[in-house]
């Protein structure tokens, strides 16, 4: 692809838009809808097209080139004008679920199968990179963020939802990451024909959503805890009021009102220039509390929110379920307590252990494997359920474990009579032997 001729005729569209924008304000019609002028921008692209080949052959003869080759310039031109120019093939395209660029022409995309593969240069420059990074941190997300030497770091939503982080000034060259949004419609009857979890685990997801258990989803990054957090969202009952909070909107479960009859779905907000109108995962978490959902959910534990969410669900006014980083359901206790410790409130650790105790019921930790076929599976590896506080730590019991080398998570200890009886109430029961160890 010619990205001069790509730069040249967005350039040529962007004023022919400009006029037509000043046409109808000089003649009183009323502005275009963004759905409206993207129409319009593609008839702009097709026109700015045509004439360019017009004065091609004026100028050289010879044969127009195949109508495929016009296609693929009018999406480049499309893309480098509505849409997120280089990048936007590597977005469309399926098999990619992350992307990782150092300057702009060292691109690296993880693939669904897990494969690291090299990508196309996304811009001419570091500088273009930087441009780019600029204008999706102003226009991006639901409010705008800044990216230069002041604020090196930026962190927004692209416009498909992807989850976008850049840094510069602080490295030698402009670095961005981009976490791939695919919104998934997906169940944990799904998740167990892939192989995700045995039949007894389908039983036991589907009564602990029904039931209301408070849940942590653990794991390393591309371990699936997203993915199995929304399935399991998925199961809560069509009735309940859901809200979510999250970093950025990942979740998605207030597209599908088949699903849920009521889904309000929250995202932090940082401050403008002057440092006021921001609102913090914590805040939102504490105000949620007075909007009566049913369910809240917290699509990622990063910080001092740990201390308001644990503060909610140990009150019982509604569950809760929310995922956190972490190499195993052990050290999501610790993990937790480092958050509370950490932020605004600088809780102690002991205060943390307590309302773990009295909070969570169970900890799902996910593994992400690499086959010998070169695919990559994702699955539960250990469920653990929260027992108590000893005085000193997190006191918990493995009711779930996968044996060495094996896939699936089995019953590997009894889960405490409370709790049994109220999975029991909503359908799990045991049916298979515990694990001997």
């Amino acid at each position: 692809m010619d990205y001069t001729l790509v730069r040249e005729l967005g350039a040529e569209v962007a004023e022919r838009l400009r006029a037509a924008r000043r046409a109808r304000a000089e003649t009183g019609q009323r502005l275009l809808s963004d759905d409206d002028e993207r129409e319009l921008g593609r008839s702009l692209i097709a026109a700015a097209i045509e004439d360019f080949r017009r004065r091609e052959l004026a100028a050289r003869g010879g044969p127009l080139p195949p109508p495929e080759d016009d296609r693929e310039l009018a999406e480049a031109v499309y893309a480098a004008r509505f849409g997120l120019g280089r990048l936007q093939p590597l977005i469309n395209d399926g098999t990619n679920i992350a992307i990782e660029i150092t300057g702009a022409d060292r691109v690296w995309l993880h693939k669904t199968d897990g494969q690291l593969v090299a990508g196309p240069a996304v811009a001419d420059s570091d500088a273009e990179l930087i441009e780019w990074v600029r204008t999706i941190g102003a226009y991006g997300g639901l409010s705008s963020r800044p990216f230069d030497p002041v604020h090196p770091w930026l962190e927004t939503r692209l416009p498909d939802g992807s989850r976008m982080h850049a840094l510069m000034s602080v490295c030698e060259r402009p670095s961005v990451s981009i976490r791939l949004y695919r919104l998934q419609r997906i169940t944990l009857d799904e998740l167990h024909e892939r192989g995700s979890f045995s039949t007894e685990l389908l039983d036991f997801f589907t009564a602990a959503a029904h039931g209301a258990c408070n849940l942590i989803i653990s794991g390393e990054p591309f371990a699936g805890k997203t993915t199995q957090l929304r399935a399991l969202a998925n199961a809560i009952p069509y009735h309940e009021s859901i809200i979510t909070i999250e970093h950025f909107r990942e979740l998605g479960i207030e597209h599908f009102p088949d699903l849920h009859r009521d889904v309000r779905a929250l995202e932090e907000r940082l401050p403008n220039a002057e440092g006021v109108g921001g609102m913090s995962l914590a805040e939102l978490v504490e105000r949620s509390r007075r909007m009566n959902p049913d369910r809240t959910l917290v699509g990622e534990i990063i910080g001092g929110e740990v201390s308001a969410m644990l503060d909610a669900m140990s009150q019982g006014a509604s569950s809760s379920m929310s995922s956190c980083h972490s190499r195993d359901a052990l050290s999501v206790f610790d993990r937790l307590a480092d958050y509370a410790l950490r932020g605004p409130a600088h809780v102690p650790v002991e205060a943390t252990g307590r309302l773990i105790a009295r909070a969570i019921d169970f900890v799902v930790h996910m593994r992400r494997v690499s086959l010998p076929d070169g695919r990559v599976h994702r699955f539960v590896e250990s469920v653990r359920e929260v027992v108590g506080w000893d005085g000193t730590q997190v006191v918990s019991s493995e009711v779930f474990a996968t044996s060495p080398g094996e896939l699936l998570a089995e019953p590997a200890a009894p889960i405490t009579p409370a709790r049994a009886a109220r999975l029991a109430a909503h359908g799990y029961s045991p049916h298979t032997q515990l694990v001997r160890r």
